[in-house]
């Protein structure tokens, strides 16, 4: 039977980076997911690190200060997989004033002491080609800053870390109960390939289950609680790109909403979100029709470009579980989180209400720091400066290290050397250590993976499938024929046996 200090249920972002942060502290840390990591809502975000300019509407300066803030500590630990990027806001005729808009993004500017990025300025879009996408009617527009990432490697690299410095990471194992006994937690999680439960003993319990932190209360652990999660779903769309400049798009609807159009994978546009109030299970939510729609209508009316459902490559959606009162629509719920730490029997239970990725690190500092009073933390807290597994540089050595990525591996191609160094980092030089050839690379899958990359992420980020290599360690299943990717399929099932 393992004994543990901890025990996180949940491997999105917050569950990750809770164990990470505790075992980079000196304490014992086991992780269970019951899917892959960031299998559900922490690879279905709108994909940024940003304050949340909207939030401001909603009075929530705390947490926009506290996520801005957050938001440069990240693009600093991470310059592989997240990086700056300008946003234009178009001052639509109807909506918010421009007054209204210059005063919130003189907020946004300097509530959190902005440092790396640059600030607002006001865009004539008659003259400036940040216009020329856009309907004529549309005149003015105001450009901000903030930060892309790839949220399903921010997740697996957190994982990543953690394993690293001690922690048992166990994807498709799901959590099944716990009881508390002689001042331990003891767990019963289930292996799902071979349907083996296996007891594990921990000191502290902390659920980060995401969309499932109520049931996980309710069901696995037969107790109650008075906090209330209201499941909001965000879908999003992907189609080839309606513009050629790396700038994105920040809509103000008419119905209150905000939508992006954000430059996505070179050769598309991603266009998001939507919210509405999801029924039903949380797993493997689906972008309505409806919501569909309703996005391809945005894009339409606001650019040159038209779009409809029948130019849709990829959709995804993902249920938030958002820590609410169910008063207002789903829109004005507060991304905010709440950290409840509560004894049963005398034995810790941490529980985790909504949240949103950019503060994932600031949240997992505060849980941790809630272990304090049950376990022998011998480490001070540590994340702030500490970069991610590949993301050991600074953000402006970048283009110079991937050139030199270019030169070191020659044979790569252009889409290749770009995509793995934002993907790997420096930990991309390690992945192709020694081989002097396309053909040393192994077998190729199509659009540049090979079988040297589908090994490390088997051997070093959990990847048991090719839905985890071609959607969440990498986007190629925007590139990969559905033939492609059985192939692939077939061949991991083939190497794992």
């Amino acid at each position: 039977m393992d004994k543990y200090d901890v025990l996180v249920i949940g491997g999105g972002v917050n569950g990750c980076g809770i164990a990470r942060d505790a075992v980079g502290r000196g304490l014992k840390v086991a992780l269970v997911e019951q899917g892959d990591l960031a299998g559900e809502t922490s690879s279905s975000s709108t994909k940024l690190f940003h304050g949340g300019l909207r939030y401001l509407e909603y009075y929530e300066f705390g947490l926009v200060k506290k996520a801005l803030i957050e938001r440069e500590v990240l693009l600093r630990n991470m310059p592989h997989i997240s990086w700056p990027m300008r946003f234009v806001i178009p001052h639509l005729s109807g909506m918010r004033p421009k007054w209204m808009l210059r005063a919130g993004l003189f907020i946004y500017d300097y509530i959190g002491g902005r440092k790396l990025l640059p600030p607002t300025k006001t865009v004539n879009l008659q003259k400036d080609p940040l216009g020329a996408p856009l309907v004529d009617a549309i005149k003015i527009g105001f450009e901000y800053s903030d930060c892309w990432v790839d949220d399903a490697r921010l997740v697996v690299l957190n994982a990543r870390d953690a394993a690293d410095r001690g922690a048992e990471i166990k994807v498709r194992t799901r959590f099944i109960s716990a009881k508390p006994k002689d001042g331990y937690w003891v767990a019963n999680v289930k292996d799902m390939h071979d349907g083996k439960t296996k007891r594990i003993h921990a000191r502290v319990l902390i659920n980060a289950g995401g969309p499932w932190v109520k049931s996980i209360i309710e069901d696995q652990l037969n107790t109650d609680t008075p906090e209330n999660i209201r499941l909001v779903r965000g879908s999003h769309i992907v189609v080839p790109k309606i513009y050629d400049h790396d700038r994105a798009y920040f809509f103000q609807i008419a119905d209150g909403r905000l939508v992006f159009t954000i430059p996505y994978e070179n050769d598309f546009t991603l266009i998001g979100t939507t919210d509405a109030d999801h029924k039903g299970d949380p797993a493997n939510p689906q972008c309505s029709p409806e919501e569909a729609a309703y996005l391809c209508d945005v894009v339409s009316k606001n650019f040159k470009k038209k779009i409809s459902t029948d130019d849709i490559v990829w959709t995804y959606a993902g249920v938030r579980p958002l820590h609410d009162n169910e008063d207002g629509d789903a829109k004005s719920a507060s991304r905010d989180y709440e950290i409840k730490t509560r004894e049963i029997d005398g034995t810790p239970l941490i529980n985790i209400f909504g949240g949103k990725i950019t503060t994932y690190r600031k949240l997992s500092e505060e849980v941790v720091a809630e272990l304090a009073p049950y376990t022998s933390m011998i480490n001070k807290p540590w994340t702030h400066h500490a970069h991610l597994p590949g993301g050991d540089f600074a953000l402006a050595q970048k283009d110079e290290l991937i050139a030199q990525f270019r030169w070191d591996f020659p044979f790569l191609d252009e889409m290749q050397v770009h995509r793995m160094f934002k993907a790997y980092g420096t930990q991309a030089t390690e992945m192709l250590k020694g081989v002097t050839s396309v053909k040393q690379m192994g077998k190729a899958f199509g659009a540049g993976l090979t079988e040297i990359e589908v090994n490390w992420l088997m051997d070093h980020e959990w990847a048991q499938t090719a839905e985890d290599v071609v959607w969440r360690r990498t986007k190629l299943g925007l590139r990969l024929t559905k033939r492609q990717i059985t192939t692939l399929d077939t061949w991991i099932k083939k190497a794992r046996a």
